[in-house]
Protein backbone atom coordinates (compact mmCIF):
# COMPACT_ATOMS: atom_id res chain seq x y z
CA UNK A 1 0.00 0.00 0.00
CA UNK A 2 1.50 3.26 -0.82
CA UNK A 3 2.57 5.58 2.12
CA UNK A 4 0.22 8.89 2.09
CA UNK A 5 1.09 11.91 4.67
CA UNK A 6 -1.92 13.53 5.42
CA UNK A 7 -0.67 17.11 6.26
CA UNK A 8 -1.35 16.80 9.84
CA UNK A 9 0.54 13.66 9.96
CA UNK A 10 3.52 15.18 8.07
CA UNK A 11 3.39 18.25 10.53
CA UNK A 12 3.40 15.60 13.65
CA UNK A 13 6.66 13.78 12.24
CA UNK A 14 8.11 17.09 11.59
CA UNK A 15 7.82 18.18 14.93
CA UNK A 16 8.64 14.75 16.33
CA UNK A 17 12.12 14.51 13.75
CA UNK A 18 12.56 18.26 15.49
CA UNK A 19 12.86 17.21 19.05
CA UNK A 20 14.84 14.71 17.85
CA UNK A 21 17.30 16.77 15.98
CA UNK A 22 21.24 16.38 16.04
CA UNK A 23 21.95 19.58 16.18
CA UNK A 24 22.41 21.74 19.40
CA UNK A 25 22.58 25.86 20.09
CA UNK A 26 25.10 27.09 18.03
CA UNK A 27 28.76 27.21 19.48
CA UNK A 28 30.44 30.39 20.41
CA UNK A 29 31.92 32.11 16.90
CA UNK A 30 34.88 31.87 16.46
CA UNK A 31 37.28 33.88 15.03
CA UNK A 32 38.06 33.73 11.05
CA UNK A 33 40.88 34.27 8.59
CA UNK A 34 40.83 33.98 5.09
CA UNK A 35 43.59 32.36 3.33
CA UNK A 36 44.07 31.98 -0.26
CA UNK A 37 43.41 28.60 -2.07
CA UNK A 38 45.98 26.10 -3.29
CA UNK A 39 47.08 27.25 -7.12
CA UNK A 40 44.22 24.80 -9.23
CA UNK A 41 41.75 25.25 -7.01
CA UNK A 42 38.98 25.45 -9.89
CA UNK A 43 38.61 21.53 -11.36
CA UNK A 44 37.16 20.02 -14.59
CA UNK A 45 34.94 18.07 -11.62
CA UNK A 46 32.28 20.88 -11.95
CA UNK A 47 33.18 22.19 -8.31
CA UNK A 48 35.05 24.98 -7.77
CA UNK A 49 36.79 26.29 -4.55
CA UNK A 50 35.44 29.89 -3.79
CA UNK A 51 36.69 30.64 -0.45
CA UNK A 52 38.74 29.38 1.58
CA UNK A 53 38.89 30.03 5.89
CA UNK A 54 40.87 28.96 8.64
CA UNK A 55 38.18 29.01 11.46
CA UNK A 56 40.50 27.11 14.17
CA UNK A 57 43.68 25.19 14.82
CA UNK A 58 43.84 22.56 11.96
CA UNK A 59 39.93 23.52 10.76
CA UNK A 60 39.33 24.88 7.37
CA UNK A 61 36.16 25.41 5.78
CA UNK A 62 36.85 25.26 2.40
CA UNK A 63 33.43 26.95 0.31
CA UNK A 64 32.35 25.33 -2.74
CA UNK A 65 30.66 25.95 -6.00
CA UNK A 66 29.32 22.97 -7.36
CA UNK A 67 27.13 21.72 -10.51
CA UNK A 68 25.45 19.02 -9.06
CA UNK A 69 23.75 21.13 -6.70
CA UNK A 70 22.54 23.66 -9.06
CA UNK A 71 25.66 26.50 -8.93
CA UNK A 72 25.23 26.94 -5.04
CA UNK A 73 27.77 27.31 -3.07
CA UNK A 74 28.67 24.97 0.26
CA UNK A 75 30.88 24.35 2.45
CA UNK A 76 33.26 21.54 4.05
CA UNK A 77 34.92 21.47 7.17
CA UNK A 78 38.58 19.97 7.06
CA UNK A 79 40.29 19.16 9.74
CA UNK A 80 43.85 18.86 9.20
CA UNK A 81 46.66 16.70 9.82
CA UNK A 82 49.80 17.83 11.18
CA UNK A 83 52.59 18.95 8.32
CA UNK A 84 49.19 19.26 6.01
CA UNK A 85 50.47 21.79 3.27
CA UNK A 86 48.05 21.75 0.37
CA UNK A 87 50.46 22.97 -1.92
CA UNK A 88 52.94 19.80 -1.76
CA UNK A 89 51.38 18.19 -4.58
CA UNK A 90 53.49 14.79 -3.40
CA UNK A 91 52.02 14.47 -0.22
CA UNK A 92 48.20 12.70 0.29
CA UNK A 93 46.49 12.29 3.38
CA UNK A 94 44.50 9.03 4.47
CA UNK A 95 40.86 10.80 4.52
CA UNK A 96 38.07 9.66 6.94
CA UNK A 97 34.54 11.00 5.94
CA UNK A 98 32.58 12.23 8.61
CA UNK A 99 28.80 13.06 7.47
CA UNK A 100 26.66 15.02 10.07
CA UNK A 101 22.33 13.85 10.66
CA UNK A 102 19.42 15.25 9.41
CA UNK A 103 18.94 18.63 10.69
CA UNK A 104 22.82 19.40 11.06
CA UNK A 105 25.87 20.46 8.98
CA UNK A 106 29.16 20.39 8.40
CA UNK A 107 30.19 22.28 11.67
CA UNK A 108 28.34 19.78 13.64
CA UNK A 109 30.58 16.98 14.38
CA UNK A 110 33.48 19.98 15.64
CA UNK A 111 30.44 21.44 17.57
CA UNK A 112 29.33 18.33 19.23
CA UNK A 113 31.88 16.10 19.33
CA UNK A 114 35.93 16.16 20.72
CA UNK A 115 36.65 15.14 17.55
CA UNK A 116 39.59 18.20 16.70
CA UNK A 117 40.76 17.23 19.94
CA UNK A 118 41.23 13.95 19.43
CA UNK A 119 45.80 12.88 19.36
CA UNK A 120 44.84 9.64 17.12
CA UNK A 121 43.34 11.95 13.93
CA UNK A 122 46.69 13.79 13.79
CA UNK A 123 47.78 11.91 10.88
CA UNK A 124 44.43 11.27 8.73
CA UNK A 125 42.79 14.32 6.65
CA UNK A 126 39.02 14.56 8.60
CA UNK A 127 36.52 15.94 5.68
CA UNK A 128 32.88 17.00 7.00
CA UNK A 129 31.20 17.84 3.83
CA UNK A 130 27.70 20.00 4.18
CA UNK A 131 24.85 17.67 3.05
CA UNK A 132 21.98 20.02 3.72
CA UNK A 133 19.52 20.13 6.52
CA UNK A 134 17.38 16.63 4.86
CA UNK A 135 19.22 15.85 1.71
CA UNK A 136 20.14 12.04 2.97
CA UNK A 137 23.26 11.91 0.59
CA UNK A 138 21.33 11.00 -2.20
CA UNK A 139 20.88 12.78 -5.71
CA UNK A 140 17.15 13.48 -5.63
CA UNK A 141 14.57 11.97 -8.02
CA UNK A 142 12.80 14.80 -8.24
CA UNK A 143 9.97 13.34 -9.83
CA UNK A 144 11.82 11.32 -12.72
CA UNK A 145 13.74 14.85 -13.54
CA UNK A 146 16.88 14.45 -11.59
CA UNK A 147 18.78 17.51 -10.82
CA UNK A 148 19.33 19.47 -8.16
CA UNK A 149 20.19 18.92 -5.38
CA UNK A 150 22.45 15.53 -6.10
CA UNK A 151 24.22 15.43 -2.59
CA UNK A 152 25.86 11.79 -3.42
CA UNK A 153 27.35 13.12 -6.98
CA UNK A 154 28.56 16.26 -5.20
CA UNK A 155 30.22 14.35 -2.41
CA UNK A 156 31.74 11.18 -4.29
CA UNK A 157 32.88 12.70 -7.57
CA UNK A 158 33.02 16.38 -7.57
CA UNK A 159 34.30 16.91 -3.84
CA UNK A 160 36.24 13.78 -4.01
CA UNK A 161 37.94 14.45 -7.38
CA UNK A 162 38.47 18.49 -5.97
CA UNK A 163 40.18 16.82 -2.63
CA UNK A 164 42.42 14.73 -3.98
CA UNK A 165 44.14 17.15 -6.81
CA UNK A 166 44.33 20.22 -4.67
CA UNK A 167 44.16 19.86 -0.84
CA UNK A 168 46.29 16.51 0.22
CA UNK A 169 43.48 13.61 0.29
CA UNK A 170 44.60 10.36 -0.84
CA UNK A 171 42.83 7.36 -2.68
CA UNK A 172 43.02 5.32 1.29
CA UNK A 173 39.07 6.53 2.51
CA UNK A 174 37.03 5.36 5.34
CA UNK A 175 33.57 6.82 6.12
CA UNK A 176 31.79 7.02 9.03
CA UNK A 177 28.11 8.97 10.41
CA UNK A 178 25.42 9.42 12.44
CA UNK A 179 21.69 9.33 12.09
CA UNK A 180 21.10 10.05 8.59
CA UNK A 181 24.65 10.46 7.93
CA UNK A 182 25.18 6.90 9.03
CA UNK A 183 22.75 6.05 6.16
CA UNK A 184 25.03 8.45 4.19
CA UNK A 185 28.27 5.87 5.36
CA UNK A 186 26.94 2.82 4.42
CA UNK A 187 24.95 3.97 0.62
CA UNK A 188 27.99 5.37 -0.02
CA UNK A 189 30.29 2.37 0.73
CA UNK A 190 27.99 0.03 -1.02
CA UNK A 191 27.07 2.30 -3.99
CA UNK A 192 30.86 3.05 -4.92
CA UNK A 193 32.72 -0.49 -4.58
CA UNK A 194 36.64 0.41 -3.85
CA UNK A 195 35.81 4.82 -3.34
CA UNK A 196 35.81 3.65 1.10
CA UNK A 197 37.90 0.99 2.95
CA UNK A 198 35.69 0.66 5.47
CA UNK A 199 32.23 2.18 7.04
CA UNK A 200 30.67 3.20 10.46
CA UNK A 201 27.59 4.04 11.62
CA UNK A 202 26.08 5.34 14.71
CA UNK A 203 22.84 5.43 15.08
CA UNK A 204 21.98 5.09 11.19
CA UNK A 205 18.95 4.45 9.60
CA UNK A 206 19.91 1.22 8.32
CA UNK A 207 16.42 -0.42 6.56
CA UNK A 208 14.22 2.60 5.64
CA UNK A 209 12.02 -0.15 4.05
CA UNK A 210 11.91 -2.23 7.75
CA UNK A 211 7.85 -1.65 7.74
CA UNK A 212 5.61 0.89 7.73
CA UNK A 213 6.53 2.69 10.61
CA UNK A 214 9.81 3.05 9.29
CA UNK A 215 8.50 4.34 5.86
CA UNK A 216 6.08 6.84 7.45
CA UNK A 217 8.71 7.99 9.42
CA UNK A 218 11.89 8.84 6.90
CA UNK A 219 8.88 10.34 4.60
CA UNK A 220 8.17 12.47 7.98
CA UNK A 221 11.48 13.55 8.07
CA UNK A 222 11.52 14.13 4.22
CA UNK A 223 9.00 16.78 4.72
CA UNK A 224 11.29 18.72 6.70
CA UNK A 225 11.23 22.30 6.22
CA UNK A 226 8.17 22.41 4.17
CA UNK A 227 9.54 20.11 1.38
CA UNK A 228 7.80 17.74 -1.24
CA UNK A 229 8.91 14.32 0.58
CA UNK A 230 8.15 12.54 -2.99
CA UNK A 231 11.12 14.48 -4.32
CA UNK A 232 13.87 12.15 -2.80
CA UNK A 233 13.55 8.84 -3.33
CA UNK A 234 9.70 8.72 -4.94
CA UNK A 235 6.69 7.00 -3.59
CA UNK A 236 7.93 3.86 -1.94
CA UNK A 237 5.54 1.75 -4.11
CA UNK A 238 5.89 2.63 -7.30
CA UNK A 239 9.52 3.77 -6.76
CA UNK A 240 10.49 0.96 -4.74
CA UNK A 241 13.84 0.06 -6.82
CA UNK A 242 15.03 3.65 -6.06
CA UNK A 243 14.47 3.08 -2.29
CA UNK A 244 15.74 -0.14 -2.28
CA UNK A 245 18.65 1.67 -3.75
CA UNK A 246 19.20 3.28 -1.07
CA UNK A 247 18.19 1.02 1.82
CA UNK A 248 21.23 -0.41 3.01
CA UNK A 249 19.53 -3.91 3.98
CA UNK A 250 18.92 -4.34 0.14
CA UNK A 251 22.65 -3.14 -0.79
CA UNK A 252 24.31 -6.03 2.17
CA UNK A 253 26.46 -7.76 -0.79
CA UNK A 254 28.25 -4.78 -1.18
CA UNK A 255 29.05 -4.56 1.90
CA UNK A 256 30.35 -7.70 2.83
CA UNK A 257 33.81 -7.72 2.09
CA UNK A 258 34.02 -4.29 3.78
CA UNK A 259 35.19 -3.96 7.69
CA UNK A 260 31.17 -2.75 8.90
CA UNK A 261 30.78 -1.20 12.54
CA UNK A 262 27.07 -0.84 13.82
CA UNK A 263 25.98 1.11 16.81
CA UNK A 264 22.95 1.80 18.07
CA UNK A 265 20.74 2.40 21.67
CA UNK A 266 17.11 1.13 21.80
CA UNK A 267 15.52 4.34 22.83
CA UNK A 268 15.15 4.04 26.10
CA UNK A 269 17.08 6.37 29.17
CA UNK A 270 20.73 5.35 29.16
CA UNK A 271 23.58 6.34 30.79
CA UNK A 272 24.41 9.78 29.10
CA UNK A 273 20.26 10.01 29.15
CA UNK A 274 18.56 12.34 31.95
CA UNK A 275 16.19 10.29 33.40
CA UNK A 276 12.76 9.04 31.54
CA UNK A 277 14.21 10.16 28.17
CA UNK A 278 12.84 8.21 25.49
CA UNK A 279 13.22 8.38 21.42
CA UNK A 280 10.90 6.68 19.16
CA UNK A 281 13.66 7.39 16.34
CA UNK A 282 16.15 5.53 17.87
CA UNK A 283 13.99 2.65 19.29
CA UNK A 284 13.01 2.10 15.19
CA UNK A 285 16.72 2.50 14.01
CA UNK A 286 17.79 0.00 16.52
CA UNK A 287 15.31 -2.75 14.82
CA UNK A 288 16.83 -1.57 11.63
CA UNK A 289 20.28 -2.26 12.57
CA UNK A 290 19.60 -5.46 13.54
CA UNK A 291 17.66 -6.71 10.49
CA UNK A 292 21.04 -4.84 8.74
CA UNK A 293 23.47 -6.84 10.90
CA UNK A 294 20.81 -10.28 10.55
CA UNK A 295 21.32 -9.67 6.69
CA UNK A 296 24.88 -9.18 6.21
CA UNK A 297 25.46 -12.32 8.02
CA UNK A 298 23.38 -14.27 6.06
CA UNK A 299 25.09 -12.90 3.14
CA UNK A 300 28.72 -14.29 4.56
CA UNK A 301 29.83 -10.49 5.98
CA UNK A 302 33.19 -11.66 7.95
CA UNK A 303 33.94 -8.08 9.04
CA UNK A 304 31.18 -6.50 10.91
CA UNK A 305 31.11 -5.27 14.59
CA UNK A 306 27.99 -4.42 16.21
CA UNK A 307 27.38 -2.62 19.34
CA UNK A 308 23.75 -2.17 20.37
CA UNK A 309 24.50 -1.32 23.67
CA UNK A 310 20.57 -1.31 24.91
CA UNK A 311 19.48 1.77 26.99
CA UNK A 312 20.43 4.87 25.28
CA UNK A 313 18.39 7.72 22.67
CA UNK A 314 19.23 9.46 19.86
CA UNK A 315 22.09 12.19 21.16
CA UNK A 316 25.30 13.48 20.64
CA UNK A 317 26.95 11.84 23.94
CA UNK A 318 26.39 8.16 21.97
CA UNK A 319 27.82 9.19 19.38
CA UNK A 320 30.78 11.04 20.34
CA UNK A 321 31.33 7.64 22.33
CA UNK A 322 30.85 5.29 19.29
CA UNK A 323 33.35 7.52 16.90
CA UNK A 324 36.06 6.80 19.64
CA UNK A 325 35.11 3.07 19.62
CA UNK A 326 34.91 2.57 15.97
CA UNK A 327 38.36 4.70 15.30
CA UNK A 328 40.54 1.12 15.83
CA UNK A 329 38.68 -0.11 13.48
CA UNK A 330 39.09 2.61 11.03
CA UNK A 331 42.23 3.61 11.05
CA UNK A 332 43.42 0.05 10.95
CA UNK A 333 41.72 0.40 7.26
CA UNK A 334 43.92 3.22 6.27
CA UNK A 335 47.15 1.93 7.98
CA UNK A 336 47.10 4.48 10.49
CA UNK A 337 48.03 4.20 13.82
CA UNK A 338 45.34 4.56 16.16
Amino acid sequence: MTAVLTPLRARVLLVLAVLLATVAPAAPTLATAPVPPPAGAAHSSGAEVVEVTQVADRQVDVSVRSTALGGRTVKVRLLTPDGWNPDDRRRHWPTLWLLHGCCGDYTSWTRMTDVAETDSLRDVLVVMPEAGWNGWYSDWWNHGEGGDPAWETFHTVELRRLLESDWGAGRDRVVAGLSMGGQGALLYAARHPGMFKATAAYSGSAHPLLNQESVDRIMGLFAGQGNDPLRLWGDPVAQRRIWQSHDPYHLAKRLKSLPVYLSCGDGTAGPLDPPGATSALEADFNRQNHALAAELKRVGARHVTTHFYGPGTHIWAYWERELHASLPMLLAALGVDG
